[in-house]
């Protein structure tokens, strides 16, 4: 792979995940619509339980493409146990483990002011 092919930042989308095959595919759905967007981001989900990829399987996958920043994105309205505590110290884990990968971990997405209004803005919407 040549430097020129390289992408500069890699997202992961970061969900609770489902035994239902079905259930992620809003999750897939934004990842594609990111891919969409911009060729410059290497867009992939990971899943904390109960479907593959985990977090760490992706984190190597993208690495494995000469990626070295990594955000990862909490896709949960809510901020509970797994938000709040879970993903941080599975963040803390595999930044010791890949020291030569910069992982940005962001905001749960529910806490996004521009989600809370787009929500907001759909609710209302005459139809």
């Amino acid at each position: 792979m040549t430097t020129s092919t390289i992408k500069p930042l890699g997202i992961i989308l970061f969900a609770h995940g489902s035994r239902d095959p079905l259930w992620s595919q809003p999750i897939e759905a934004i990842a594609h619509e990111i891919s969409k967007v911009s060729s410059a981001y290497e867009v992939r989900c990971a899943y904390l339980e109960l479907m593959p990829p985990n977090l760490e399987d992706v984190v190597i996958e993208l690495a494995g493409f000469g990626i070295s920043h990594i955000r990862i994105a909490p896709m949960f309205l809510g901020v509970g146990k797994h938000a709040r505590e879970d993903l941080p110290a599975m963040t803390t884990r595999l930044a010791k483990n890949y020291p030569n990968i910069q992982l940005e971990l962001m905001p749960s997405i529910g806490e996004h002011p521009e989600l809370i209004a787009a929500i907001s803005n759909i609710l209302t919407k005459s139809l």
